[in-house]
């Protein structure tokens, strides 16, 4: 999820001033078996700590920390890897192991290192065959069977039959009124809100099966791995309309137009998608509103008066 200035998280860069915190490294080794050689600080994430790192036989391992976070966090988000790589779409690092969220801290997550090239001179359209077929890689049902986060946010999954209930229960309402409540939005919002809600089942677009979402597809989560081809990181996964994943893609990606063609190609969008990109893109404003305040409010308006 980027930041308030979502251009300023670049590829991380490695900072050597910093080591990991020794009782960290120590619960690591314990799970892991082995000593821990050598660490070193990354920078580029916003919410946590991240390291690379290299055990004593010298498999090199990503980790990340964040004494501060919900100890669930890092339990999530090492499912809705696993749930991302169970399509074998697209590359997905491994999990190696995980913190116990019902422990004491601290907790962690310790991934497979990927180094990351280059792109590849056909990445757009690897990544648009390769999203294709994990959208293709169909759930059961829009939603999960676990709640999980989108950056720091809780983010409900309860199971749907409908992805207009869904899209509007599970997504907008809530992020709606924990704006209002912390004044963080206007609260005109509700009445306005209320209305698109009201018309949600006209405006989501035709009948689509659930999809397998990123759910938090922007450039940021988008890499590469050591051949230049796609690698996606830091998910939020659910079962929900695939379209949500390309738009939020076009809020904060650029996608080029190589990319959606294969996409598009290789599973074509149901009529009328370009009008419903704002739609979907006002789950990921409505993060930001609730994240960073700032002008994602006005954000927010623009794209709300396109369906009012």
């Amino acid at each position: 999820m980027p930041g308030s200035s979502h251009l300023a998280r670049l590829r991380a860069q490695l900072v050597l001033t910093r080591i990991m915190l020794p009782d960290v490294q120590r619960k690591i080794e314990t799970v892991l078996g082995m000593g821990i050689a050598s660490t070193q600080r990354l920078t580029g994430g916003s919410i946590n700590e991240a390291y690379s790192a290299h055990l004593a036989d010298g498999r090199p391992l990503f980790i990340k920390t964040n004494p501060h976070a919900n100890p669930r966090m890092f339990t999530r988000e090492a499912q809705g890897l696993a749930w991302l790589a169970q399509s074998r779409a697209i590359t997905i690092p491994a999990v190696i192991a995980v913190s116990d969220e019902t422990s004491q801290g601290p907790h962690f997550l310790v991934l497979e290192w990927i180094a990351s090239a280059e792109r590849s001179v056909n990445f757009d359209e690897q990544l648009g065959e390769q999203l294709a077929t994990l959208h293709a890689s169909l759930p059961n049902t829009f939603g999960l069977g676990y709640d999980n986060f989108i950056a720091t946010l809780e983010q409900s999954n309860t199971p749907h039959e409908s992805w207009a209930d869904f899209y509007v229960t599970c997504r907008l309402e809530p992020l709606l009124q924990r704006a209002v409540d912390t004044a963080a939005a206007p609260r005109a919002w509700t009445n306005s809100f209320a209305s698109l809600f009201s018309r949600m089942e006209d405006l989501v677009g035709p009948p689509e099966p659930p999809a397998r979402l990123h759910g938090d597809l922007w450039s940021g989560n988008l890499h590469t791995d050591t051949q230049g081809n796609p690698c996606l990181i830091d998910p939020a996964v659910y079962g929900g309309h695939r379209e949500i994943d390309l738009a939020m893609l076009n809020l904060f990606g650029d996608p080029r137009p190589r990319f959606l063609s294969t996409y598009n190609e290789c599973y074509p969008l149901a009529s009328g998608a370009e009008e419903r990109v704002a739609l979907y893109q006002l789950y990921p404003l409505l993060v930001h509103v609730n994240l960073f305040g700032g002008h994602y409010v006005g954000s927010v308006e623009q794209a709300l008066k396109q369906y009012l």
